[in-house]
């Protein structure tokens, strides 16, 4: 399926080598401004080729409005964008035409569809994830007169991890480091990586602030569930954590709980969500990110004859996806919250009948 969301929709196109990538947004209140400078700057947060710790491939990844704004406005009908792709090396991949890579879509796909686009991986490479960006962006502009906000930084890559988030640093960080305290040793870790024709993984973490109590459709439709569908889409991710995660399994119920008072919750283990329903704290997420599978070293595979083969792959790649990948993250939770907004606005007879009859 390349469709994601109810009410506040959206749908990608397009390929890694392809002419272009987009999106199709659905479900935008008329009467948002869109600020298209603000949509090409959260694209520009995820392009490729701006420094050392991402991939060389350079694209200005300029997004184009087809349709649905209308003097600076949506106009309530779908927002098209797209982005062309101006800086493809097709020919990097004419050696793996008929190789699997290992860790990559290329061994399910070729089995599920008996077909694959080789250039890239196609429809399976990660230059998708320009589109949601984009989708993303529109998201945040409807959020922000609402005053909810969302924000990313990488909080751990190598298994070196932040021992405090500063969402401010993120903004000056090469690598979008919460730490500033351990960046650089992020840093040196993911170049000794990229020197030794490897990768390493990192986790993402996701804070969604003031989002009001009620945001989640139980029980199919959970905001902690879609929110973890969500990240779960996004390419190298392997698991994904609301508030304590893990570390609540260790845990009693006693040490676990959130005590509440007048004044609010005295702590947030449940990050921000009970029940599948936000509960007016922030929603924190972890999103994991493997190792990139795109290696620089010779590895063994097969080809689609069924031939045992040992190959090198060429290319430019992210040695360590995690960092542009936490700006998908980002792009990701703004939609899914953007689309629980709609939806909880009919909730109730006496919201209805406020709109109604105003």
């Amino acid at each position: 399926m390349n469709r994601f969301g109810i009410r506040f929709s959206f749908t990608t196109f397009g390929e890694s080598h392809g002419k272009a990538i987009g999106c199709v947004v659905d479900g935008v209140p008329a009467g948002l401004e869109i600020d298209e400078a603000f949509i090409q700057g959260e694209l520009n947060r995820r392009k490729p080729g701006q420094n050392a710790y991402a991939t060389a491939r350079k694209e200005d990844d300029a997004v184009e409005i087809l349709s649905g704004v209308f003097e600076g406005k949506s106009t309530g009908t779908p927002i098209a964008m797209v982005i062309y792709n101006t800086n493809q090396k097709s020919k990097d991949y004419t050696n793996i035409k008929d190789v699997f890579r290992p860790g990559h879509a290329d061994f399910t796909y070729w089995h599920k569809y008996g077909i694959r686009d080789y250039r890239g991986g196609g429809r399976s490479s990660a230059r998708e994830t320009a589109a949601r960006v984009a989708a993303g962006a529109i998201a945040k502009l409807m959020l922000a007169p609402l005053g909810i906000t969302v924000k990313s930084g990488i909080s751990e890559i190598a298994g070196i991890a932040a021992s405090s988030f500063d969402f401010d640093h993120v903004a000056t960080s090469e690598i979008y480091a919460l730490d500033p305290s351990v960046e650089q040793a992020q840093k040196d870790a993911i170049l000794l990586a990229k020197n030794d024709h490897d990768s390493v993984g990192g986790v993402a973490h996701v804070r969604i602030e003031n989002l009001p109590v009620g945001l989640g459709e139980p029980l199919y439709y959970k905001l902690d569930a879609v929110l973890a569908d969500a990240m779960m889409g996004i390419n190298a991710v392997k698991a994904v954590e609301i508030g304590d995660g893990l570390l609540g399994a260790r845990l009693h119920g006693s040490e676990n709980n959130d005590p509440i008072r007048n004044s609010g919750f005295e702590s947030n283990h449940s990050g921000g969500i009970l029940g599948g329903i936000s509960n007016g704290d922030d929603v924190r997420l972890n999103v994991y990110f493997k190792p990139t599978p795109s290696i620089f070293r010779e590895q063994h595979t097969t080809t689609t004859q069924g031939e045992e083969v040992d190959f090198a792959l060429k290319g430019r790649h992210d040695p360590c996806v995690a960092i542009r990948g936490s700006v998908v993250c980002e792009a990701m939770a703004a939609l899914v919250v953007a689309d629980m907004v709609l939806l909880n606005m009919g909730r109730t007879m006496e919201g209805i009948s406020r709109y109604y009859r105003a």
